[in-house]
């Protein structure tokens, strides 16, 4: 007699944590962001989060869940203090273990989206000869751990490497670092460079990007191009799949084997 065969377990739902903002349009912006990671896998359970300002916060939505399981992913760029300190404890304080994605950044996705959206404002981001003249300001928004604006730094110098644009320098909008406005001006200093554009390091509208668009616009030397943030772009969506899919088969692969043919 044949054994029956086994129904594959449905797979847990991505919890998607965001920081939250006063400003609506933060919001806004992760619902469409979720929207297109469903469209992309549309069989997904997909539920937000918020550690501040939003609703819902990681308790509501953890009880939303009702216990089924799920795999938090951080919706945030660089593993500074909300990666490591506030989504494990807003875990924790909810009675959650839940695995844990790897934050987004860095990955070549996230360059493709900048490319996406500065093409989206009028630059010819295909043309090796634009790129080659063309100084960009990776505008992030800057942190106070000094690991998280190494590995902004580093995006800026491997989209450089990998792309020929001009220069790519970083500019911050906050904590320490230089400005948008010191940023343009050292890239009119270099050689290479004929036009400048701004590229907003972030992932949703807020008080910091307004920041950045008010510094590139009103600099002695405006910048030629401002791109809009990350926001919902296929890739960043792609991206948080990856990293879903990645932190599911951790957990997978943690489980002993006769648990998993207990559950079986």
């Amino acid at each position: 007699m044949a054994a029956p065969s086994r129904v594959p377990a449905p797979s847990p739902a991505l919890l998607l944590i965001a920081h939250g903002s006063r400003d609506p349009r933060h919001a806004a912006t992760v619902d469409a962001l979720a929207r297109e990671v469903r469209a992309q896998r549309p069989e997904l359970p997909v539920t937000i989060a918020f550690l501040d300002h939003c609703a819902p916060r990681v308790p509501q939505a953890l009880a939303a869940l009702a216990g089924a399981p799920a795999v938090a992913v951080p919706l945030l760029l660089n593993r500074a203090f909300h990666a490591k300190h506030d989504i494990p404890a807003a875990l924790r304080s909810a009675g959650a273990r839940l695995p844990v994605a790897e934050v987004l950044g860095p990955d070549p996705l996230l360059l493709a989206a900048l490319e996406r959206r500065l093409a989206e404002a009028g630059l010819n981001t295909a043309s090796p000869a634009v790129r080659a003249r063309t100084g960009i300001v990776l505008a992030a928004a800057g942190s106070s751990d000094p690991a998280a604006d190494a590995a902004t730094r580093a995006v800026a110098a491997d989209w450089q490497r990998r792309r020929g644009w001009g220069a790519v320098t970083v500019a911050y909008a906050s904590a320490n670092g230089p400005r948008v406005p010191d940023a343009l001006a050292q890239l009119r200093a270099t050689t290479a460079v004929r036009q400048t554009a701004v590229a907003p390091y972030l992932l949703a509208p807020g008080l910091l990007p307004d920041r950045i668009a008010d510094a590139a616009r009103q600099a002695p030397e405006p910048a030629e191009v401002l791109a809009p943030v990350l926001g919902a772009a296929p890739e960043v969506a792609r991206l948080l799949l990856r990293r879903y899919a990645a932190a599911a088969a951790d957990a997978e692969h943690a489980i002993p084997d006769s648990a998993r043919r207990s559950a079986a």
